[in-house]
């Protein structure tokens, strides 16, 4: 079974799952077909599984975050992530993935420092950046992977 997001509607409180591929594509609830605006946060992958299907399967760019808790810099990205996850919704994915709890996946792609922001488009990795290079560089990544 794919990855699917568990979403709750602010009309009626229903939960619904969005599959990997529809998180940047605006739904309607299951229950009041109230509209379910595009994500607009970023995802805390939790397994090896969620994030290979969520980097196969979404239609958008899939900016991933690796960090972890203890990490001040990787703090000091975080809002700066929810902000770019809001100005991005329908054109991209933010995801976060804690490498104290899923170090397999960052020994996948060599994170050796954190944060470290791993971009992917159409289920492969267009580009990689060791350090927090801020809000704008961020964009840049994003940008280059909408060009890909």
């Amino acid at each position: 079974m794919s990855y699917a997001l568990t979403r709750t509607c602010s009309s009626c409180g229903q939960r619904n799952r969005v599959p990997a591929a529809r998180l940047a594509d605006e739904g309607r609830c299951g229950a009041c077909k109230a509209p379910l605006p595009p994500l607009a946060e970023p995802v805390d992958l939790q397994s090896v599984t969620a994030f290979d299907d969520l980097v196969r399967e979404a239609r958008v760019p899939v900016l991933v975050d690796f960090w972890a808790a203890w990490c001040g810099p990787c703090r000091a990205a975080a809002p700066e992530l929810v902000a770019l996850a809001q100005q991005r919704a329908g054109r991209a994915v933010i995801a976060k993935v804690n490498t104290e709890e899923l170090p397999a996946l960052a020994a996948r792609y060599g994170v050796q420092a954190i944060p470290n922001f791993v971009v992917f488009s159409r289920g492969r990795l267009v580009r990689q950046q060791a350090g927090f290079p801020g809000r704008r560089g961020l964009e840049s990544l994003l940008d280059q992977a909408e060009a890909a």
